[in-house]
């Protein structure tokens, strides 16, 4: 064989299986709403508390079986101020925060609604997987906005990290419109291995841990005297729920479309 046949025959093959895969190339995007666990709502998961957006490319290994690299992006945010609780009142602390998580993920389909010419357009599916969130939790104090990871406010030897790993787990159900639309709706839990989601942890630190913002310091730490003039935060008292982590929670509806031809999914 000569070196053209050669590289006509790699070539065809290459195009062959780029073409292949193409047939299960999946892309999407969905929207919806964000609720967050912690230190500022420790009661309620299913509170949305902001809106949650995102989009994903898939690729279908069989009808049951996929991996996608996916984007999501929602706000959280929590107030004592308007707790039922009446310590969380007295404490009157507050944050919101965007997140932005890239994640890998691997959906499973209970049933096979992609094989050609079948009669079955609707299935459940669960996901699950491994990604990154990036949060910047802040708070509006007497008419200005603070990064409060920059002001210790719970004197951490260092400022805590801006990002977290995190692991989505979820579940949702899919309708196949056609055979390259798909209607779907989703819930997905995130277990990030992070506590400051929301800037809240542990205890109230000792003031000498301030080197410089003292006052600021101080203020964003202990807000609990801002209405009443009793302030509550003695250092080494509780200011958190002592919880390891933090949690946020996606749940939407969504659309997809496959790249997929006649013959694709009869696997």
């Amino acid at each position: 064989m000569s070196y053209t046949k050669a590289f006509l025959t790699l070539v065809g093959l290459l195009s062959f299986g780029m073409a292949a895969l193409a047939q299960r190339f999946e892309v999407g995007a969905h929207a919806g709403g964000s609720s967050y666990m912690g230190d500022l709502n420790q009661y309620n998961p299913v509170k949305i508390s902001g809106i949650e957006a995102g989009a994903f490319v898939k690729l279908n290994f069989n009808p049951h079986l996929a991996l996608g690299l996916h984007y999501n992006y929602g706000k959280v945010k929590g107030n004592d101020a308007s707790s039922n609780n009446e310590q969380f009142r007295q404490r009157n602390l507050s944050f919101f925060t965007p997140l932005n998580e890239f994640s890998l993920l691997v959906d499973f389909n209970f049933f096979d609604m992609f094989a050609y010419n079948g009669r079955r357009r609707f299935t459940p599916f669960l996901f699950g997987g491994v990604g990154t969130v990036l949060f910047e939790p802040k708070a509006n104090y007497e008419g200005e906005t603070y990064k409060l990871r920059l002001y210790y406010t719970e004197g951490q030897p260092k400022a805590y990290k801006k990002y977290a790993l995190t692991f989505p787990i979820g579940a949702g159900t899919k309708y196949k419109l056609n055979d390259s639309w798909t209607l779907f709706t989703q819930v997905g839990f995130r277990i990030p291995l992070t506590d400051y989601i929301d800037d809240v942890s542990g205890l109230y630190p000792d003031p000498n841990v301030w080197t410089r913002n003292q006052g600021l310091s101080r203020a964003l730490s202990d807000r609990s005297g801002e209405k009443t003039g009793i302030y509550i935060g003695e250092p080494g008292t509780q200011r958190g729920d002592f919880r390891k982590r933090d949690s946020y929670m996606f749940v939407g509806i969504g659309i997809s479309y496959t790249f997929v031809s006649q013959k694709c999914f009869t696997f």
